[in-house]
């Protein structure tokens, strides 16, 4: 579990600098570069990632439940899942989606993250997508209290939300068919 809570720290410190302290981060920027910073942060933030794999993956061995979750809430989870990938990529291709929500990634990481809580009851399961969830909600609280930075991605058209909701449908139908265990090792249809 150490190096599951290790990974989260890390990563999270990485991507809350502009929540915990927006100046530092136009402070650094300002000192070193955009270019650097962001470098800096990714390497950082990738160390993280990797640490939050290996600790979520050693947790599963042994796994501590909190709670047992009924079956038909696999359901449920199914379909919250449909929205997180057109949501993910509307953040991508920007459009009446993301122009609607301001912040469709955010919105896809608490949808994700609250899907994979409701079928999952161990410690690892509550600290990692609990983790992200509590993240993405203050995260999306900090953006109404701080001066907006322009997003990357495909100039607005409407197209762009074809683009996320078909590709996004493909890329849910990709993992409930097979890319989430050949990637994460859980099968999504059991």
């Amino acid at each position: 579990m150490f190096w599951l809570v290790l990974g989260l720290v890390v990563f999270f410190a990485t991507h809350s600098v502009s929540i915990l302290a927006p100046g530092r981060r136009d402070r650094a920027v300002a000192r070193i570069g955009e270019g650097p910073w962001k470098g800096l942060l990714g390497i950082v933030s990738l160390g993280g990632l990797v640490l939050i794999v290996i600790g979520y993956g050693l947790a599963r061995e042994h796994p501590i439940w909190l709670y047992f979750p009924p079956t038909w809430m696999r359901h449920v989870a199914l379909g919250l899942l449909v929205f997180v990938f057109p949501l993910a990529l509307a953040a991508c291709f920007r459009g009446r989606i993301s122009d609607r929500l301001k912040h469709p990634l955010l919105a896809a990481v608490k949808t994700w993250a609250l899907a994979h809580l409701l079928v999952n009851g161990t410690v690892a399961d509550v600290l990692l997508f609990g983790g992200f969830l509590a993240w993405a909600v203050a995260d999306r609280i900090s953006l109404q209290h701080r001066p907006a930075r322009p997003s990357p991605g495909a100039p607005a058209r409407p197209v762009n939300d074809w683009i996320a909701v078909i590709g996004g449908v493909v890329l849910y139908a990709a993992f409930v068919l097979g890319l989430h265990r050949w990637l994460i090792g859980v099968p999504v249809l059991r």
